[in-house]
């Protein structure tokens, strides 16, 4: 069951994430879960303790892999609820 939050962003970070997931065929809602549940799911007590900047060079040195399609919003809909099962 997805649970709705309001979050506030600067507008130029908010728009540069949109022409980010618009570009990798992803909603921004999936991505910013995608980013919260990689963070959460770390171990990491704090912040400070999270390497980020591990993680961003793994990002922008293209070790990390994403293959997409593009799918219909009917597919997507259906693939997200029946993996949450």
């Amino acid at each position: 069951m997805d649970a709705k939050i309001t979050l506030s962003f600067n507008e130029a970070v908010a728009n540069k994430a949109k022409r980010y997931a618009e570009r990798n065929n992803v909603s921004l809602s999936r991505l910013v879960e995608f980013l919260l549940d990689k963070v959460t799911a770390s171990g990491y007590t704090s912040f400070e303790e999270y390497p980020v900047s591990d993680w961003v060079s793994q990002v922008a040195e293209g070790q990390a892999s994403y293959q997409t399609k593009a799918r219909s919003r009917k597919s997507l809909k259906k693939e997200y609820f029946t993996s949450k099962k």
